[in-house]
């Protein structure tokens, strides 16, 4: 929603794969929320990997759902034929994979340096970046960023030191981390604070509705009704599972809100590796925050490889999260 209503971000395209629910759910999850959230129609869904490159896959029921949208109201059927219209497909009519799908648009997009670079935001496991890294290296110096929201400084989420994203697939986050490449990390130290409090989820539900506590409006658009669905499953799984009493955090956007206003972050840049064989800690991000060890400038295997966030601007966030759901409400047509 925020990438398709932020001014100044063009969407190119979303792949998808295996994570907090299977790679089919996540597919046409994907087209379910580009078509409700007023996506240009030349957006399309690439599927991509259902497996991690190495480990076996694994889900995330629990704190998601079976489909990996629990609880959620409103959003198109699954086999509404604008959904499945925004599956790129081939001639003979079988959808155009993840690897072919980012490799043209990139190489499209970059015209070989006649055009721009791309950024290439990851909300999930990296299993789809760590392929297009390995088979289209030639395609590197298109990329102008890896974003992706996962990992963790000394914390994780779902084991005692790995973050979710990460732990999925590991090894596909050390090839991606790897590449010579500029990259950016959004670790949960810093999404664990962007929590969607009541005051805000009133706002979310009925712009400028007193905050009265316990008591929420009904919403005033069939988006917002929708949003707030997806939040209220969230809340209550984070507060069973975590303990977040507040209101739960809003993890992924924030990857789109520091593409488009890199100014609301604070970021340093570190060394990180991903642990790959330890009983206990596979998974983990190594962050080495006392420069231990020694690197060279440039963003790749033996260098100081990646920017990790430190802080955010949370009230700036959610002001610019909000601005988005009235853009969006003005071309949704979950609100026709």
């Amino acid at each position: 929603m925020l990438a398709v209503n932020s001014p100044g971000v063009v969407l190119l395209g979303v792949s998808t794969t295996h994570g907090n629910a299977s790679s089919d759910w996540t597919a046409i999850n994907a087209a379910r929320c580009l078509l409700a959230f007023g996506a240009p129609s030349n957006i399309q869904v690439f599927p991509g990997s259902h497996e991690p490159l190495l480990l076996p896959a694994k889900h995330d029921p629990e704190i998601h759902g079976v489909d990996g949208l629990g609880g959620v109201q409103g959003l198109p059927d699954s086999q509404d034929p604008r959904v499945l219209g925004l599956f790129a497909t081939h001639e003979d009519g079988s959808r155009v994979r993840a690897l072919e799908g980012m490799a043209r648009i990139i190489k499209e997009t970059w015209k070989n340096g006649a055009g721009p670079q791309v950024t290439v935001v990851s909300t999930g496991p990296m299993t789809n970046i760590a392929l297009f890294v390995s088979a289209y290296s030639n395609l590197l110096a298109a990329v102008e960023e890896f974003v992706f929201m996962g990992g963790g400084v000394g914390m994780g989420n779902r084991s005692a030191v790995a973050e979710y994203n990460i732990l999925c697939d590991p090894h596909a986050a050390q090839i991606v981390l790897n590449a010579p490449v500029k990259k950016t990390m959004m670790p949960i130290n810093v999404t664990h604070t962007a929590i969607v409090t009541q005051e805000i989820h009133i706002q979310l539900l009925s712009p400028g509705s007193a905050n009265v506590p316990g008591v929420f409006p009904k919403a005033s658009t069939n988006l917002r009704h929708t949003l707030s669905t997806l939040i209220t499953f969230f809340a209550e799984s984070y507060k069973s599972t975590f303990g977040f009493n507040d209101g739960p955090p809003l993890h992924d956007a924030l990857t789109i809100a520091y593409v488009a206003h890199p100014e609301l972050f604070k970021i340093t840049r570190h060394r990180v590796d991903i642990e790959l064989t330890g009983t206990h800690s596979a998974g983990e991000t190594v962050v080495d925050i006392w420069k231990y060890r020694p690197c060279d400038d440039t963003w790749g295997r033996n260098g100081r490889n990646c920017n990790v966030v430190d802080s955010m601007d949370v009230i700036r966030f959610f002001d610019i999260f909000l601005e988005a759901v009235s853009l969006c409400d003005k071309v949704t047509p979950l609100n026709k």
